[in-house]
This record gives C-alpha cells, structure tokens and sequence, in this order.
C-alpha cells in the first residue's frame, strides 16, 4: 500500500495565500502549495496589476482630449501597442521567477495542478483536464486561498462562438493590436476598467449591461456620473439583457432585449468580452469531501475568525466570496496567519467596515464604507454631504465647471454622532482621495477599557477613544491650498441632515452629542 505524504501545512492558490505559507515556512514547517494557474494568482497575472498598466495610457489619452478645457489642444499621434502591451507582460512573466524561486525552497512542495479533496484531510492534484494525478497527500492544516473565477451566463449561442474572459485576455487571447470592434457583456468593475482602456485606443465599444445602473455597488449618482460620462465615448446599453448571440461574416452578433420595454437590439463587434461577475472554485476542489461547507453562491462559508465549518481548515481572499479585492485578501491572510500560528487566546477577527476599493475608469472611482442607503437600512441617522471639484480653486484650475458633466464630486455619509460611514468619490484622483477616509475610519481605536484589559479581541466600537473614527480630525487640520484634498475636507461643511431626528432645525459642528 501507497504511503501518502504528510504536510503540516498546505495552501491552495498562490496569491495571498503565499503570505500564510512563508510563515509556515519561517517555522520550519513541511508545506504544500497548490496552484493550477500561474504563481502570483488573479492580481498579478490575470487582474489588477497587469489591468492597471493598461488603464493609465488610457487615462493619459482622455486627459490630453479634455486638455482643450484648459487652453491646450494635444494632438494624440501613434498609440504603440506593441510598447503598451510589453510594459505588461513584464508584470505578469514575474510569476516565472516565483515559480523558479519557489521550486528550490526547503521544506516547499509545489504542485502545479488542480487540488480536489479526496477525505477529510486528504487531497489529489490533478492536471488542469483533471486526467492524469501529479500526487495525492494529507495535511494536518489547510488553507484556501482558491480564488475565483469567470461566471459564464447561460446565453443561446455563446458556447458556439469564441469570446474573451479576464483570464485568456491576459492568455492566449490578447491582441496583437487593439479590436475595432468589441461588445462588453456586464457592467461591473471588470467590464467598465475595460471598456474604459479600449475605447480609449480607438475601439468602438458597446457595453450590454441588464441593470439599471453601471457599477451598481456604488452610490447611484456616482453611477449615473459614470454612465453619462462613458456614453461620450462608447455606445451604454443598461436595462438590456443579452439572450442570443451568433457569428456571421467573421463578426459576432449579441441581440440583446430591452428589459423595460421588450424591444431587441442587434449588435455587431469584432470581439465579445464577459465581465458578467465571479464564480466560486469551489466546485473544483470538491469542498464536500472535507465537510467544508459553502454557502448559496456556493462561496465557501467562514466565521470571524476565517475558520470554515471543517477544524483546521481556513479560507481567504475571493474565495470566501466577501470584497474580492487583493488587498483584502492581504488582510485577511494577516489574520489567518495569527490565528493559525500564534496562541489560541489571540485569536483575531475581521473587521471589514472600512474595505475600500477603486474603479480605474475615467472618470474614476473611490468608495470605503456603506453607501446612504445602506447606512438608511442599517437603521442609522445620518448627515450626507456633497461637494464638486469646481468648487475648489484646484478643480477650477483643471478645467472644471459648475454644471459640466464631468465636474466630479465626493459624497460622504456620517452619522449623528459625526462618526463616518462612508466616502464616496468619483473624478480626477479619486482612490487617492478616499484613502484619507479609509484612516479615519479606522483611527481612535486604540485605548482599551479597564474591563476588557484581559480581552485582546475587542470588537474595535467598543474600545473607541473619543473622536474614534469621526470627522473630527479633518474639522480641525489645516488643508493644503489650492489641491483637490480641499473638496473632501470641505464636503464636511455641506453635511445636511437626512433621517436625523433633531430638536433643533440647524447643526452645529460644536455641538456635542
């Protein structure tokens, strides 16, 4: 009989989950990883990082169109793709040096396949058809870093035509130059970024997109904002369902219905491009054998302590299904990290009341925290403030106008108590500008009361210090002048009360609670 190897500790997915395998290693432990795609994951190899080298050409080609607002007529000459297309996959080939530098590491066994358990503790790496086993082996301790996938609707014809993903995009499928043509099914954070970099090369863009709004995480302004600011480039077919698609005369064909009225479209692009949303892997590594449960997204199932339902066996990153952000994912594998190795009474547990995010579209979007509805349906009373670029000397200055379409703006949600909820911004800088949100809301929660001196685990409420995640800090600076900083911080002077039960008709920024 087969003796079956043993690991002490054993990581599937090669992205966040690298960081809890170094410590493991750091403790001399015996690991596995298990990685089916390239080392490095969705970020650096498929997702934001080699997507960001695309975006800023983009971005660099609309702000020298809209330098005419500012007096400075630029003529964009040649777009070299070719030069755009090296800088990126000189991100992505960085997972060739990972996977060199890891196949020499002590104690590190990496198994380039997919993994599917096969018992409790019990796992078989297969190859990616799943044909031929590369090893079968026990862990005493798993971690499941499996990321996500692709969802592909189930659309008439689609199975009969070639169309693109995120992952063959940055495959076998990248062009050799930019489409002509190309028809972008959804209307998330991956269709917008590329719908953004590709019209911005000259690509006739059709974005399809069932809801009503694109970027439906976001504030529905900030939404709207979006939207009018994308149809100056790119044909926007919200409240349009695709439900056939067919080829002809090398073109493909998306006839897609209007939701509200029933009426079809037909059309017509050199490329098809699904950004329809992200599917667990969890079905893959067969989670059912092991007693990991999942939950009606089939995303697989964790506490506070990113534990799945099976001892021993933790979950992290977009396979959890929660903020399928890389940074994120980093966070939590801090935390898994400490709860695997570090004491049982230190046990730490997520806080995700500040995860923030970008849309590296143009105009482009910064969001932490809830949104005004949200915050409305979690029962609490708020302020909402709203301030423009063109409000500020530094947005005047970069060619910003009252009433333009593309005056960008922050908006910001706070509760009676002036703690911050949320921060919104669309425009010019606008992860940059929320970030300073992302400290505060995160700031003041460093004492501890005397009756949890014993308990490290606090939940952060209830150790707050005064002024623990409020404006307040930005109330009292001094900010830079002229510079966009000035229409965050000043948005906290247009605050108006929304659901706030007050006994008097004005506020006061003076006024204690």
């Amino acid at each position: 009989m087969e003796c079956m190897e043993t690991y002490d500790l054993v990581v599937i997915g090669s992205g966040a989950g690298l960081n809890v395998i170094n410590t493991g290693l750091q403790l001399g432990l015996k690991c596995a990883l298990v990685e089916d795609t390239k080392l490095g994951a969705t970020c650096l190899t498929r997702g934001c990082i080699p997507s960001k080298v695309l975006v800023y050409p983009a971005d660099v080609i609309r702000e020298a169109q809209n330098a005419k607002k500012v007096g400075i007529d630029v003529n964009i000459g040649n777009i070299n793709w070719e030069l755009i297309s090296k800088r990126m996959w000189s991100q992505i080939d960085e997972s060739n040096e990972m996977e060199k530098g890891l196949s020499q590491v002590p104690n590190l066994t990496l198994y380039r396949g997919v993994g599917e358990f096969i018992g409790e503790y019990e796992m078989e790496v297969k190859t990616h058809v799943g044909e031929q086993s590369l090893g079968r082996f026990k862990g005493d301790k798993f971690v499941l870093a499996s990321g996500a996938r692709s969802f592909i609707p189930p659309i008439k014809g689609l199975n009969e035509v070639d169309y693109i993903t995120n992952e063959s995009f940055f495959e076998d499928r990248f062009p050799d130059k930019p489409w002509k043509s190309l028809i972008i099914i959804g209307g998330g954070v991956i269709a917008a970024e590329f719908a953004h970099i590709f019209s911005a090369v000259g690509t006739e863009v059709t974005i399809i997109e069932m809801l009503p709004h694109l970027v439906a995480t976001e504030e529905p302004e900030i939404s709207k904002f979006l939207e009018q600011n994308f149809k100056k480039y790119m044909n926007v077919l919200v409240n349009h369902k695709a439900i056939e698609i067919k080829s002809k005369k090398n073109l493909k064909i998306v006839i897609a219905e209007n939701l509200k009225t029933g009426e079809k479209v037909e059309v017509k692009a050199d490329e098809i491009f699904i950004a329809t949303g992200r599917k667990s892997n969890a079905d893959r590594l067969k989670v059912e054998n092991t007693g990991v449960e999942v939950d009606n997204s089939e995303w697989i199932k964790t506490n506070h302590y990113l534990e799945t339902t099976k001892e021993n066996i933790w979950c992290i990153g977009d396979a959890n299904g929660l903020y399928q952000f890389r940074h994120k994912a980093n966070y939590e594998s801090e935390i898994c990290t400490n709860n695997i190795f570090g004491p049982p009474e230190n046990k730490q547990s997520v806080d995700y009341s500040a995860v923030p995010w970008a849309i590296f579209t143009y105009p482009q979007i910064g969001h932490v925290g809830m949104t005004e509805a949200e915050a409305i349906e979690k029962g609490y009373e708020i302020f909402v403030a709203l301030k423009n670029y063109s409000s500020v000397a530094k947005g005047f200055a970069m060619g910003f106008n009252q009433k333009d379409d593309d005056d960008g703006f922050v908006k910001l949600i706070v509760d009676k108590s002036y703690r911050i909820l949320g921060a919104h911004v669309v425009g010019s800088h606008a992860a940059v500008l929320v970030q300073p949100f992302v400290y505060l809301m995160n700031s003041g929660f460093t004492c501890i009361l005397p009756e949890f001196s014993e308990k490290t685990d606090v939940p952060k409420l209830e150790r707050a210090c005064p002024e623990g995640g409020s404006f307040m800090p930005i109330y009292k600076s001094m900010i830079i002048h002229p510079s966009l900083n000035e229409v965050t911080g000043w948005a906290i002077g247009s605050l108006r009360p929304v659901n706030i039960k007050m006994e008097h008709q004005h506020h006061d920024h003076n006024h204690e609670e």
